[in-house]
Formats: structure tokens, C-alpha cells, sequence
């Protein structure tokens, strides 16, 4: 039996809290359940109709473990006969999860599937499921194989391996936050972000609809900073501002054949033309995007060239860099509105969050395709191609 063409009729977010901020109280399950409601009430659809939720969260202990979506779909009062599951692919795990949704719907094990990704790095730090007290997966049979290094260690590695300097990082993140700035004084996230209500910390509440994270930004000040890493072996050209940031946040998707989209009614918004989960060095540890783009065009038959939108994380400067300059692609198309840099990284719901992006980039701008790629920490890249409908 052919695969049946997938489609999005709805894609939404909440906006992105910074570190310590709006968001930093809210508890993850609730944080997406609003999301999850939000989904429902934009587009209309009955929840009962859905045949499965895939979730994504990364650091799945305490709030966040024991399938948080699950959770969250049932502390949104949400129906009981639907089922749900949690994936994780460390940061690209809500656009992995989207993959297997996509694959869900188009094998025909489900018409409708919803896709959902959550963070709360506020709530649950960075480092909580490495707890060293329970062993380490990069034990000493894996080290027999590969050199255990840090994501931060990856990022210089790339910058040394592609030619990067400070002064290439800096103006980078310079530019995204330009970039950032100038989306959100256009108001082009207005319409994707679900408003959440908030506790005030006075006995009231407040609605929080805004990214918050963006810094002011200067080249002068850019230069100024303390790189993370001691300035040896390659290291010391990444810095906190060319850095992805800890934030807190939700994504959720609404996918679905477009022949049942058709028998509901319902106008679909963009097509899932192809996705890829690739490995990539565990080393180098986030050069995926660039063999993951390689899989996903190669699969669809696209070229590079017929792409309008990229979005590619902002996990680091150079995982940006590198892969324009081994694409050749132009840095007005990659990033157009600012990425992880100015807006923040809630792991688990990137990659939704990216995709949510680019659905509304296509048609602000009239592009027809957007291609979705991220770094993940193991060494793993995500792709997706979109199609505007």
C-alpha cells in the first residue's frame, strides 16, 4: 500500500521564557497541556479524532518522566482513549517526534496523530538525568570506541574544522539578534504562540505571549565576553552570546491525512514532504544537520537551491556556519527571524518550535518549500522538508 501524503492543518507554540523568568514556576505537564488546548481551540478539531500523541521531552525526570505527555494530555482534561508516548533524541526530540508521527499517519496506522514537545529547564536543570550517582551510558565499552567530549567541546571542534574565528561567531549572533529584534517589533509571532496564563506571584495571574529572552546586543559588547571554554586546543571562541540559552517552552502539532482533512473539513496548511533521522560523529557531536539536509534532499529529490526557508538550530554559532558553508547557502534564507541564540533552546520542544517557524515564514514570505534541521548531543541530526499549501 502507498504511503498516503501527510499534511499540517495546525501548528502552534507558547512564546519562549527566559532563564528565571515568566515561565520559570510553571510546572512542564501543565505548560503543555495549555499548549495541547491551544492546538484544539485553533483548529477546531474535536480531540477525540486523534489516533495517537507523540511527545518529545529531553531531561524526562521528576515533572518531565513518566511519559510527560501522557501527563499533560490528561491534566488538560483531554480524553482518556487517547493514547500517548514521550520519544527522546536528546535536541531534536519534538522534530523526531514529528518523524514518527509523520510515519504514523502516512503507514496508515492513524489518520490524525498530534505531535507535542516540552521543556522546562527552569523547573528541571540541564544536567538532571546525567546524575552520575546511577552509571553513565558513555561508559568504558563505549570509550573504547569514541572520545567522550562535551557539546561545548563539539562546537570548537567545528569552529577550528570549518575556519571560524571569534570574529565569524560574534557576528552571527549579532546579526540574529538584529533579526529577532526586528520580528518581534513586526509582530510575526503573534499568531503562532498560544498566551498562557501565569501566576503573578501577587494572587493574580498574567498572560504571557511574548518571547522574552532577547538581549540587546552590540558588536563592542559581543567582543567583551569571557568565551565558555579556556582559549586551547581550538577552544575559546564560543561565548555565552553565541550560545544557544536556557529557556522554558511547548510545541505542538496537528498532523493528518489530507484525505481525512478533506472529510473534516478542515484546510491543511503545509505538506510533510520528507524526514530523516540521521548518526554523525559523537565526537564532533553536532555536525548532523549537514548529512541529515544530505538524507532528507536526497530522499525527496529536491536540491538545495529549491528550498525558500531554513531553519537550522542555533545550538551554536558554528553549527550554523558550517553548515551554510558546506551547502553554500545564503544567509538570507537560514535563520530569517532569529533563532536559539536571541530566543532560547527549550530542548524538547525545539524542534517543534522550528517547524511552527517555518510553517509561518512560508507564508509570510510565499515560499514553497522549508527545510528544518538540528543539531542533537550523541552525534544524531533531524531534517524536515515542508511544502506550503
Amino acid at each position: 500500500m502507498a504511503a498516503e501524503d501527510v499534511v499540517v492543518v495546525e501548528a502552534c507554540r507558547s512564546a519562549i521564557g527566559k532563564r528565571k523568568g515568566t515561565l520559570a514556576g510553571v510546572e512542564a505537564p501543565d505548560l503543555l497541556g495549555d499548549v495541547l488546548l491551544g492546538l484544539f481551540e485553533r483548529s477546531g478539531l474535536d480531540p477525540r479524532q486523534v489516533g495517537q500523541v507523540v511527545g518529545a521531552c529531553v531531561n524526562q525526570v521528576g515533572q518531565q518522566s513518566g511519559n510527560i505527555t501522557r501527563n499533560a494530555w490528561l491534566g488538560a482534561g483531554l480524553p482518556v482513549e487517547v493514547p500517548a508516548s514521550t520519544a527522546h533524541a536528546q535536541c531534536g526530540s519534538s522534530q523526531q517526534a514529528t518523524t514518527l508521527a509523520h510515519g504514523l499517519v502516512a503507514g496508515g496506522i492513524v489518520d490524525v496523530a498530534v505531535v507535542a514537545g516540552v521543556e522546562s529547564m527552569d523547573q528541571v536543570p540541564i544536567n538532571a538525568s546525567t546524575d552520575p550517582t546511577y552509571g553513565t551510558g558513555r561508559n568504558a565499552r563505549y570509550r573504547e570506541h569514541w572520545e567522550v567530549t562535551t557539546q561545548f567541546e563539539g562546537a570548537e571542534r567545528i569552529a577550528k574544522q570549518w575556519g571560524l574565528t571569534r570574529e565569524d561567531l560574534d557576528a552571527y549572533a549579532l546579526r540574529a539578534q538584529q533579526r529577532a529584534a526586528e520580528s518581534v517589533a513586526d509582530g510575526r509571532f503573534v499568531d503562532q504562540i498560544v498566551p498562557i496564563e501565569v501566576a503573578d506571584g501577587e494572587g493574580g495571574t498574567t498572560v504571557f505571549a511574548m518571547d522574552e529572552a532577547l538581549r540587546a546586543t552590540t558588536a563592542e559588547g559581543l567582543a567583551k565576553l569571557k568565551p565558555n571554554l579556556p582559549d586551547r586546543a581550538g577552544g575559546g571562541k564560543h561565548t555565552a552570546a553565541t550560545s544557544s540559552q536556557i529557556s522554558d517552552g511547548a510545541s505542538a502539532l496537528l498532523l493528518m491525512t489530507e484525505r481525512k482533512a478533506s472529510a473534516l473539513g478542515l484546510t491543511p496548511r503545509a505538506r510533510l514532504v520528507g524526514s530523516a533521522l540521521v548518526g554523525s560523529d559523537p565526537v564532533l557531536m553536532l555536525t548532523g544537520p549537514i548529512p541529515a539536509t544530505e538524507k532528507v534532499l536526497a530522499d525527496t529529490g529536491l536540491k538545495i537551491d529549491d528550498i525558500d526557508v531554513f531553519e537550522v538550530n542555533e545550538a551554536f554559532a558554528a553549527v550554523v556556519l558550517a553548515w551554510q558553508k558546506e551547502f553554500g547557502v545564503d544567509g538570507d534564507k537560514v535563520n530569517i527571524d532569529g533563532g536559539a541564540i536571541p530566543f532560547g533552546h527549550p530542548l524538547g520542544a525545539s524542534g517543534g518550535i522550528l517547524l511552527t517557524r517555518a510553517l509561518n515564514q512560508l507564508e509570510r514570505t510565499g515560499g514553497r518549500y522549508g527545510l528544518v534541521s538540528m543539531c542533537c548531543g550523541g552525534g544524531l541530526g533531524t531534517a524536515t522538508v515542508l511544502e506550503r499549501l
